[in-house]
């Protein structure tokens, strides 16, 4: 049975995590293309150093370690001070980690025949990556939903979370076209049991739909 690869993306704040999370319970291999990229920004790696030429060493903290943050503000820029750099941080990191997570997915594959297995990613059909998976599925999830989410999760109020959704939003496909171009969407706006049910069958699909 040949093993399958997906890419599972959605907006900011739709719960991509939380459904992979539940594709994880059912078998499936998963990893976040975030963790990888965080991985590949440690110091001494070829991206940390590739990024710092670019943007320079105000993005570090005191341990040297890039600020995510800083980094961010330095990409997309500030409501003070503007910025439209997140292509060229992309065109550094995007080629590195999708070269790591086809191999994650290689390597899974041929230790694995016939598994799931699942990138997570925010940026799967911006990248131009969908070609290196069998199946897309997107997550959606309304927009004042994800508002309340990115509060809760980050911490912040409803200012900073419509602000920070809609700074990163201006860099991605609109959700609608992102459907369009999916072989699965979950609607992830319910319960967690519905949305759990919904994994299940898209799950289920994946099996059967080799």
């Amino acid at each position: 049975m040949a093993s399958v690869k997906v890419g599972l993306t959605g907006a900011i704040g739709s719960g991509k995590s939380s459904v992979g999370k539940m594709f994880a319970a059912l078998g499936a291999y998963v990893t976040e293309a975030d963790q990888i990229a965080h991985d590949l920004r440690r110091p001494g790696q070829p991206v940390y150093e590739e990024i710092l030429r670019h943007f320079g060493r105000d993005i570090l903290s005191p341990d040297r370690t890039i600020d995510r943050k800083k980094l961010a503000d330095a990409a997309f820029g500030t409501s003070d001070h503007p910025s439209n750099r997140i292509q060229e941080l992309n065109a550094i990191v995007h080629p590195a980690v999708a070269q790591y997570q086809n191999k994650w997915m290689a390597d899974i594959a041929s230790e694995h025949p016939g598994a799931i297995t699942i990138v997570e990613a925010a940026l799967i059909f911006e990248a131009n990556l969908q070609s290196h998976f069998d199946r897309i599925v997107v997550v959606t999830c309304p927009f004042e939903i994800r508002v309340q989410r990115w509060m809760l999760c980050n911490h912040v109020d409803e200012k900073a979370a419509r602000q920070e959704l809609e700074r990163r939003m201006a860099t991605q496909w609109p959700e609608v076209k992102k459907t369009n171009a999916a072989d699965y969407v979950i609607d992830n706006a319910g319960t967690q049991e519905e949305t759990e049910q919904q994994v299940r069958q898209v799950f289920s699909q994946l099996n059967s739909g080799r």
